[in-house]
């Protein structure tokens, strides 16, 4: 009509009709995929460490692609009491090293990184092979944040030796940190896999803590008694894979 190509009477109902069966197609798709892994959700994840920050987005972009119609919320208000924060039920998940004992929490061991001192080249450390507690006595130790009973360096070193560093500085900000290191005006202990991209074009050294090595194991944290849906579970074990491929 009008040299356009017109739905005829017939063309109309099955053009109707093929719209329907479309959308219970894509309904009961959708509705079958909920029954198989209920992957209709939200998952609010938090970690007591904010280098966990630099794994976890790729990881959650990732997981995101096979459970599109799963949410995954990270809270950064709980970091520092991610633990305090999932016994309330604000997040649902919380990535941690320190464990407290609780019979509403459930650990699922993650994976073991270790911690090394960040010091500039002509630090006094630049050659050591290790540092021990008595070595931060004179030094200015940048921390990411307070309090210190959160600070890994402090916890399994510091305080057991019941030494205090001569200055001790909180700055939030990574590449801040790193910088005043590079500037030879403190030193900072990292995960060493956080570390190694920034030692390749600065003037900066990794150096380990103690003989053996500051080792430090990393858990997913649940509530005990909860009952979780099934991409609840699908999510744990693919960030279990993950992060230990990476």
């Amino acid at each position: 009509m009008n040299r356009k190509l017109v739905l005829t009477k017939a063309g109309e109902k099955m053009y109707g009709i093929a719209n329907e069966i479309l959308d219970k197609l894509s309904q009961t798709e959708s509705q079958i995929k909920q029954m198989v892994f209920g992957e209709h959700g939200e998952i609010r994840i938090s970690t007591e460490c904010f280098s966990s920050y630099h794994w976890l987005p790729s990881v959650l972009k990732q997981f995101h692609l096979l459970y599109p119609n799963v949410e995954l919320k990270i809270v950064t208000e709980a970091t520092h009491i991610p633990l305090q924060k999932l016994l309330d039920n604000t997040i649902d998940i919380a990535i941690i090293s320190d464990q407290i004992n609780d019979n509403n929490i459930k650990y699922l061991e993650l994976f073991q990184d270790e911690v090394v001192m960040a010091v500039s080249e002509s630090h006094a450390w630049a050659n050591k092979k290790y540092v021990v507690a008595e070595d931060f006595i004179d030094e200015h130790l940048l921390i990411h944040s307070l309090p210190m009973e959160t600070v890994t360096i402090h916890q399994f070193v510091l305080a057991p030796a019941k030494v205090t560093p001569k200055k001790i500085t909180a700055i939030p900000l990574t590449e801040a940190s790193l910088e005043m290191v590079k500037a030879d005006m403190g030193v900072m202990s990292m995960a060493k896999w956080a570390l190694l991209p920034h030692l390749k074009n600065n003037p900066i050294k990794a150096i380990k803590i103690g003989k053996s090595g500051l080792k430090r194991k990393h858990f997913i944290a649940i509530r005990q008694n909860e009952v979780y849906p099934d991409y609840f579970h699908h999510f744990i074990t693919f960030l279990q894979t993950e992060i230990n491929i990476q």
